[in-house]
């Protein structure tokens, strides 16, 4: 009896696999940025991509917009393999790697190139070993950018102006504690509940790329935006280990190399944006400042110590280096 139960599972293996094989390879793509901001282009550019190259064998399905649930929720459901790809920040990705967690050290970038030169070069091998080990595989960097701080209550040129205003972040150390570095009063609140934060008055400011303060309308409550530049994030593109042991070594490639492709082009479409959105911004009632960031930095040493606290010391002077070899 055993042996015709054991024999009916292959079997049913088998036509399930063989079907499969017939329909192609479906993989969900979950993220949070909205269907029409940069992120969500390249997911779609990613996918038409990687369609083609496999002749329909692989098809990605995209889900925007935090559709299957807030960015914590969709990570650990892509390490468990229940989502097959995602796109999180390095803060997301700290609480499984915590070289990840060193990216967003403030002020530790002088610009997107040698932002990029840090995170595709040595950066990538060594942060995505200690992830790979957690589940998910290192796929490519995509975009985010330079977060800027917004408020509604008096325009920011000195750290003082920081001082006692409540700014909302995401739940990640590296902003919470450079806001509190300056003097700020801070509150985690999920992005899909910020509009109606600052509506309310729950929150004076938030910070964000410009980006993110444009396509998302941030200019209807907030009226100051410092360009203060204080810390850099992307998102990261990340599949599932089980995922990608699934796939054949051909599709591997085909896979990674259209990710970079994605990544290079949401890189470029955020930049090339962002001086058109700032003067939109400024059209629409913004007050842009742009202070000595020098000033905010020197104000940075009880933050450092925090970070240097979360992701070990070993791992902050290794990425300390980084910074220094490709600067």
């Amino acid at each position: 009896m055993k042996k015709v139960m054991v024999l009916a599972l292959v079997l049913m293996a088998t036509i399930s696999l063989s079907a499969v094989c017939e329909a192609g390879v479906v993989l969900k793509l979950a993220h949070y940025a909205n269907a029409d901001h940069p992120g969500n282009e390249a997911a779609q550019m990613f996918a038409d991509g990687v369609a083609e190259r496999t002749n329909g064998e692989i098809t990605v399905e995209i889900y925007p917009n935090n559709e299957l649930g807030n960015p914590p929720e969709v990570l650990e459901q892509n390490v468990l393999g229940v989502i097959d790809m995602s796109l999180p920040t390095q803060g997301q990705l700290a609480k499984y790697s915590q070289r990840f967690g060193c990216v967003m050290l403030p002020f530790a970038f002088e610009g997107y190139d040698h932002a990029y030169s840090v995170l595709d070069g040595p950066f990538m091998a060594w942060a995505g070993e200690e992830l790979e080990a957690a589940g998910l595989i290192f796929l490519s960097n995509w975009e985010w950018g330079f977060r800027n701080l917004t408020n509604s209550v008096r325009p920011i040129n000195t750290p003082e102006d920081v001082e006692g205003l409540k700014i909302r972040t995401p739940p990640e150390l590296s902003n919470q504690s450079a806001m509190e570095a300056l003097g700020a009063t801070v509150q985690t609140i999920q992005f899909s509940e910020l509009p109606m934060a600052l509506q309310q008055g729950v929150v004076d400011g938030q910070e964000n790329p410009v980006s993110v303060i444009y396509a998302y309308k941030i200019y209807e409550t907030q009226k100051y935006l410092a360009m203060t530049g204080h810390t850099y994030n992307s998102m990261v593109h990340v599949i599932s280990k089980e995922t990608w042991d699934q796939l054949t070594p051909e599709q591997q490639v085909i896979v990674r190399e259209e990710s970079k492709k994605a990544g290079d082009f949401m890189r470029q479409t955020l930049r090339d944006a962002e001086a058109d959105q700032i003067r939109m911004l400024e059209e629409l009632g913004m007050e842009v400042t742009y202070p000595d960031v020098a000033l905010f930095k020197a104000k940075m040493e009880p933050a450092y110590a925090r970070m240097e606290e979360s992701v070990g010391s070993e791992n902050l002077a290794r990425f300390l280096e980084m910074l220094e070899e490709v600067r």
